[in-house]
Parts: structure tokens; C-alpha cells; sequence
């Protein structure tokens, strides 16, 4: 967990920071998906409305918060249940916590209200076993594994996710609205432009001395971007 000064982070998710193919790429989601779920599509002359906005706009950026809520619901993704059928779930949460991104505050997971709130709506929209958020574990509620492993892989401040760790064997690469334009980063060095200097010859040494990193976060960003290419 990360906390800092600021009296801005609600407003980070209002931020416009993603393409929606940056979307599917940076989470690992087949070519459209983003799309679809952030503003819903149409197919064979039916419509389906969004899993993430409340509403379809026709906007191809996300905010940092749709491109969050995503990231949740990637985990989701192989249940072998439509994506859609999340939608009443995060509607009714919207209107009960009167967040636009409930499933970016982890206040709704980890706290003994957030859960009972969570579970109360799962079971008033009849939420399927498959997408359950929150579980019942001996007697108490707790994360849904989907729900676990993303609340490892972000870091929040006063409540609101603020970055993201895109793989959990290299935590010293980040992504963060705020530096990089969002892309995967060591400090604000993307992790593309320093295995792009160790492919062209460059030591990572030298690279680590060129842009004053630890030489451990050059080595992270050059295998992040090997596991990503794998």
C-alpha cells in the first residue's frame, strides 16, 4: 500500500489516458475486447450496452478508471460466463457507493463493509458463482481469488488506485497514469526504451548509469519486456 499528500486522486480516474487497443494490449486482452466492455458494441443487430460506463459514448479513450475496472475484470475473462452479465452487479454498486468506478476503490474488498455491501449486491442481482467478487470462507466473507489477485497487483492512495504492477515477477515495472503516457515504466523510463537500448548493443550498465537508475530496474524492465514478447 502507498499513501501520499494528495487531494487528487479521485479525480486521476476521470483521467482520459488510454486508446482502447492500449487497453487490450497493456492488460493482455484479445484485440476488441476493451472496446466492448468499456462501451458496449452491436452485433447481428442487437446492442449491448457497456460492462464498465454507465452508458455507451462512443469515446475510444479510457480514463484511468475504466482502464482499472478492466484490468479486474480481466481476471474474470476465462469463467466461461459472458462479461456482460457483470453489468447489473457494478450498476447497482455505482449507485450504492456513488463511485463512477466502484471496482477501482479497494475499500469495497478489503473492508468488512465494503465486502458486506459487495456480497448484499451479488446476491440482490443473483450474481453468478463464476463472478462473485467476494466469497463466503468460514463464516466470514472474503476476496473472490479473481479479486485477490488483482488487489496484489495495484497500489493505492486513499482508497483509489493510483498505479499498477503489469507483472507480479517484476515489481520494480509500473504503470502509471501520471508518467510515461501510462506505459509500463521503471521510474518514468519505459521498459520498450530501455530493452530497445540492451537489443541496439548497449550494456545495462551503461543504461542503468545514462538515465540514474539501480541496475536492478534496468534488469526488471528488460525481463518484463522478454516475459511480454514470450
Amino acid at each position: 500500500m502507498i499513501r501520499s499528500m494528495s487531494g487528487a486522486v479521485v479525480d486521476l480516474l476521470e483521467r482520459p489516458t488510454y486508446t482502447m487497443s492500449q487497453v487490450d494490449r497493456l492488460i493482455g486482452l484479445p484485440l476488441g475486447t476493451a472496446r466492448r466492455w468499456v462501451d458496449g458494441y452491436s452485433r447481428n443487430g442487437r446492442t449491448y450496452e457497456p460492462v464498465v460506463r454507465q452508458s455507451r459514448t462512443g469515446d475510444m479513450m479510457a480514463t484511468w478508471g475504466e482502464f482499472v475496472e478492466a484490468r479486474l475484470l480481466a481476471e474474470y475473462r476465462n469463467a466461461g460466463v459472458p462479461m456482460i452479465n457483470m453489468r447489473p452487479a457494478i450498476t447497482k454498486l455505482r449507485a450504492e457507493t456513488g463511485a463512477r468506478y466502484p471496482l477501482a476503490h479497494l475499500a469495497n474488498f478489503v473492508t468488512p463493509h465494503g465486502k458486506e455491501l459487495v456480497w448484499r449486491v451479488q446476491e440482490q442481482v443473483r450474481l453468478q458463482a463464476e463472478l462473485l467478487l467476494v466469497i463466503p470462507r468460514n463464516g466470514q466473507l472474503v476476496m473472490a481469488e479473481a479479486v485477490e489477485i488483482f488487489v496484489n497487483a495495484v497500489e493505492f492512495d486513499d482508497d483509489t488506485v493510483v498505479r499498477m504492477l503489469p507483472d507480479l515477477r517484476t515489481p520494480e515495472v509500473k504503470i502509471d497514469p501520471l508518467r510515461a503516457f501510462g506505459e509500463p515504466a521503471v521510474r518514468s523510463v519505459p521498459t520498450e526504451v530501455i530493452a530497445e537500448q540492451v537489443r541496439a548493443g548497449d550494456s545495462e550498465e551503461l543504461i542503468a548509469d545514462l538515465y540514474e537508475l539501480p541496475l536492478e530496474q534496468v534488469r526488471q524492465a528488460v525481463l518484463f519486456e522478454k516475459l511480454r514478447s514470450a
